[in-house]
């Protein structure tokens, strides 16, 4: 069963057709494919045997399994399973029609954010998600979208939430996506009732999530879409803000990922000494996770104000070889369920 699963979603990830390109999808597959082949460089202090005698009993190649896990990271901005509808109108979007040119492709991503600058959120968690009201750094872009969005509702099914003139529901979000990341958190429809004050479920359940899907059957387009949780590890998902050189700080990174060598081994060695390894039977990553953000908020932040080369140079040069550091951690743990 194990290695039909496996099969599937391999399958699937190298078939796929590739969407619209954005830096944070392709940054994202490419620190999966790093943390793969430093594993592979790395066997010794790496689970990397476990991971190939777990892949190629499913009938697979190291090769074949690192793009799917990497088509994996790379899809979870893609995910159609947010649905925000007008105050008045009742009608429900996937995305706003500005949003292409302002980082908000879809409202999906707002489920990609750990908030260090406010502290536990409404639903019990340590650290909240994207919340417009509780922002620390709120900008222009995050502004504009409270202001376009003022009063809009998460769709909630027929028969839930509605506009002035109805209600065109195409996908409970709240309970469906929003259940999902909720995990015996406490939550009520009438939170999400208007844009400015939804207190989003934050970036580390939507990983533990799809960790757990995992672990209950193992394949790589979980697996992959655990390790979006990269996330954590830009900034500006920690300092919570869709502004402050949010989409060029990306753009930056993605541009300048070879040139300036930020997948540097030594690098991503010495980052991997700033994560608690986790056990070989965790089921709760979330505490990784949080290492990741907390690294990023107290390291990252210059990012958000300077678009120096020097310091972007810096930063990413921390940032990138902790998310591959991170995504290590969470393969070496995922390679004993796999040789299981």
């Amino acid at each position: 069963m194990k290695t039909a699963l496996i099969a599937t979603s391999i399958a699937m990830a190298v078939c796929a057709t590739t969407p619209a390109l954005a830096w944070e999808q392709e940054t994202h597959r490419q620190i999966v494919l790093d943390a793969v082949n430093y594993m592979k460089n790395n066997p010794s202090t790496t689970n990397y045997n476990k991971l190939v005698a777990g892949v190629t009993r499913a009938g697979f190649t190291v090769d074949q399994f690192a793009t799917a896990l990497g088509q994996g990271a790379y899809d979870v901005d893609d995910f159609a399973d947010t649905y925000i509808c007008g105050a008045s109108t009742g009608d429900c979007q996937l995305a706003p029609v500005w949003g292409a040119g302002a980082s908000i492709v879809k409202y999906t991503s707002y489920w990609h954010f750990q908030n260090h600058t406010s502290g536990a959120d409404v639903h019990g968690n340590p650290f909240g998600g994207y919340n417009y009201a509780k922002l620390g750094m709120a900008g222009d872009i995050d502004n504009m979208a409270a202001g376009w969005l003022y009063g809009d509702y998460l769709d909630d099914g027929a028969g839930g939430l509605k506009g002035w003139f109805g209600d065109s529901s195409k996908y409970n979000s709240y309970g469906v996506t929003e259940a999902h990341y909720r995990f015996g958190g406490v939550s009520s429809a009438s939170q999400y009732a208007d844009f400015e004050t939804m207190p989003f479920q934050p970036i580390d359940n939507l990983g533990q999530y799809w960790w757990q899907q995992f672990l209950a059957q193992p394949t790589a387009q979980s697996l992959g879409f655990t390790l979006h949780t990269t996330d954590l590890l830009q900034p500006h998902h920690t300092w919570a803000t869709s502004a402050h050189n949010h989409s060029s700080w990306e753009q930056w990174v993605r541009d300048n990922y070879a040139s300036q060598h930020l997948n540097d081994p030594a690098l991503v060695s010495a980052a991997l000494a700033d994560f608690t390894p986790l056990a070989p039977a965790a089921v709760d990553i979330r505490p990784l996770l949080t290492q990741g953000g907390s690294y990023s908020y107290a390291n990252g932040g210059i990012v958000l104000s300077s678009t120096d080369q020097g310091d972007r140079t810096r930063v990413a040069q921390m940032m990138i070889p902790h998310s591959i550091a991170m995504v290590v951690v969470v393969l070496n743990r995922a390679a004993e369920r796999l040789a299981n």
